[in-house]
């Protein structure tokens, strides 16, 4: 077949086919969307204003009007003919000319067009009840319901047009044929409460019936009791929700119902049959769909039952939930504390000894401390269950030595359990057995807190010589430990002997490794001016001095002096200042010089004060570079630094900077005056 000549140039089809755009680049002149909107608005053509309204004063001019509007409409529709909206519009302006039999006719071929548009035999049949065409609007609603059955509107809209009409019998009539398409469960209620309306009862439990049969739920179920419950059919109403238990079965039984029910019987203050439909759902329910039940059986057993059938709901409900939880994660122990709790206030002693037994068996897997904290925790509530509760102490001895036997002690330990088990015997007026525990205790595992709890309970018994010997125990356990080393000296303090305090300082200072000496140093210090040895604390000052140069002993040591000599501590504030001056924290001589202005402002005359202003540094904004290991310079950062005035070495400087600002002032000036 010839496909016609090549195209001009003598360029084949499959040549141009391959010819592509050569020059991909952007244009040089980018149009967005916005501007090309702008330009269309600004070039549109002038307003056009509407046509003035027409006055149509003889038949003639009418039809003429009349003839041009069908026209337009007829031309609308012919452009685009699947577009229902114009259809409507025409319809309803032939309405509007009250030409019903052509508006019928427009409706009609609108419905030839799409005959499935359920807002197009809605407008249809409007329009015929408008215009009081019931018989129009029957016909409209028949042949809509037999081609769309499923549309619930077009049912709505025929009962309630029924109904309006006053036509009961024939909205029924449509109702009836509307259920047997077994529509949803609306559709049944609106045709109970038409038939309520006009309190036909026997009606409306026969649609209830059907209705059941078609929605076979447990919420209609309880809908269709509480109807007969409303009515006053009491009888029915209990034969419905056992119809319904048995409807369902064993298999498919639902909590709600049981709930329903039992409420049913409450309200008729039939008590003894709501507890029984309790129990008997509860036997036969699994417990795990059983919340809402046992919420409702106590809020039952609140209201109308005593003490002891309310709590033992509860304590079957809470028992049950802590075995599933224990079943599930034995080595959950807060769940066990929680089920514990619960069978301490049955007050069974030997249930609640069963539950210990079983939750002390579940051991912590692993040899971490971690790990058994809750655990000996168990142990301890055991114990002083059988303490306080049983008053059985031989047992309480024994859990206590169970749960020594059971730690690890060569990889961690529990001093709470020895302190408790020494203070368990002291209260059975047994101070060897303490002693002897405290002592295996310390033997086996020694710990901080241990000899701290020996000590406190010697020094409640008065035992000082005691005291003296665990003290120096526990400085051969933790030599570094200043807090001990404190409380043995404050202990001596307290017992009078200040040279034995005094030589347990000394003993402390020289030790070569403390983990807080400056405490130490301090609490030494002040018991010095407690006993009022000035001396002795110029001369500490003067060794702690030996050993640091910080800022802070400088300014306790002037403060201590002020209160002696304004001279003294002068002096000591200058040899501070000239003892720092080679420092490099600039921050800490910042501090002494504050200081030192505060005591002369109290203290001091004029000259002394402006003397001690004079030095007092300027603060300076620099950068320095941030060097990386990697990478080696990393950037720069701003920091704060201070120029004293003694600092020679800042003096070129200073110089510098003061020219510097005195430019860029000059400079500022020059501005304001231009």
């Amino acid at each position: 077949m010839d496909d016609g000549p090549p195209p001009p140039g003598g360029i084949t089809r499959d040549k141009q086919k391959i010819v592509k755009v050569k020059n991909k680049m952007p244009a040089g002149v980018q149009i967005t969307a916005e501007q090309l909107l702008r330009e269309a608005k600004e070039r549109q053509l002038e307003y056009v204003a509407p046509p003035p309204k027409q006055k149509i004063t003889d038949p003639e001019e009418l039809a003429d009007f009349r003839l041009r509007k069908r026209k337009e409409f007829e031309d609308i529709i012919r452009r685009n003919r699947t577009y229902i909206g114009n259809w409507i519009k025409y319809a309803q302006w032939e309405e509007s000319q009250k030409e019903i039999q052509r508006a019928r006719s427009v409706w009609e071929r609108a419905l030839d067009v799409d005959h499935r548009n359920i807002t197009l035999w809605l407008k249809y049949a409007e329009m015929e009840m408008r215009n009081r065409q019931v018989n129009h609007s029957r016909n409209v609603f028949d042949r809509a319901i037999a081609l769309l059955p499923r549309a619930n509107q077009f049912w709505f809209k025929y009962t309630y047009m029924e109904e309006t009409l006053a036509n009961i019998a024939g909205a029924r009539q449509v109702f009836e044929r509307w259920m047997e398409w077994e529509p949803p469960e609306q559709a049944w209620f609106s045709y109970i409460k038409f038939e309520m309306r006009y309190a036909e009862v026997e009606r409306a439990r026969t649609i209830y019936q059907r209705f059941v049969v078609a929605h076979p739920d447990v919420k209609n179920w309880i809908r269709y009791a509480k109807f007969e419950e409303r009515n006053g059919f009491i009888k029915s109403s209990r034969t419905i929700y056992e119809r319904a238990i048995e409807f369902f079965g064993e298999e498919n039984l639902d909590q709600q119902l049981f709930i329903a029910f039992a409420r049913f019987e409450e309200n008729q203050k039939e008590h003894d049959r709501s507890r029984v439909i309790f129990r008997y759902a509860l036997d036969r329910l699994p417990k795990e769909e059983c919340q809402d039940l046992y919420k409702q059986y106590t809020i039952h057993e609140k209201k109308y039952g005593d003490r002891a059938g309310i709590e033992s709901v509860i304590f079957s409900k809470r028992r049950y939930q802590y075995e599933e939880e224990v079943k599930s994660n034995p080595l959950n122990y807060d769940a066990w504390f929680d089920y514990i709790r619960l069978v301490e206030t049955e007050g069974d002693v030997e249930q609640v000894r069963e539950v210990y037994e079983r939750a002390i068996a579940n051991l912590p897997p692993s040899q971490e401390k971690r790990h058994w904290r809750r655990y000996i925790y168990m142990w301890i509530n055991y114990a002083l269950y059988e303490e306080l509760e049983s008053e059985d102490a031989e047992r309480t001895r024994q859990i206590y030595k169970a749960c020594l036997d059971i730690i690890p002690h060569k990889r961690f330990t529990f001093g709470k359990i020895w302190l408790m088990f020494a203070h368990f015997e002291i209260r059975q007026k047994n101070l060897t057995s303490a002693r002897k525990i405290l002592g295996t205790a310390i033997g086996k595992c020694a710990k901080a807190k241990l000899f701290r709890g020996y000590i406190d309970l010697e020094i409640q018994l008065r035992e000082f010589e005691r005291c003296r010997v665990l003290y120096e125990k526990f400085l051969e356990f933790e030599p570094d430990n200043c807090t001990t080393w404190i409380k043995y000296a404050e202990l001596e303090t307290i017992l009078g002997d200040a040279d034995r305090a005094r030589s347990i300082y000394e003993l402390a200072v020289g030790q070569a490794r403390l983990d807080m000496p400056e405490v130490l140093w301090k609490s030494y210090i002040d018991l010095e001016i407690e006993q009022g040895e000035v001396d002795r604390t110029r001369n500490l000052y003067d060794r702690l001095l030996e050993r640091t140069h910080h800022v802070k002993v400088w300014i306790s040591y002037a403060q201590f002096e002020a209160a002696q000599s304004v001279e003294q501590s002068r002096a000591i504030y200058e040899r501070a200042y000239k003892a720092l001056m080679g420092a490099k924290e600039k921050e800490q001589r910042l501090l002494l010089v504050e200081a030192w202005k505060i005591f002369e402002v109290e203290r001091g005359d004029e000259e002394s004060k402006q003397s001690v202003e004079k030095l007092l540094p300027k603060k300076v904004k620099r950068r320095r570079k941030i060097e990386n290991e990697e990478d080696g310079v990393a950037g720069w950062e701003e920091y704060y630094d201070y120029i004293f005035p003694d600092d020679e070495a800042a003096q070129p400087n200073l110089k510098l900077l003061a020219m510097a600002k005195k430019w860029k002032q000059q400079q500022k000036g020059d501005k304001d005056e231009e």
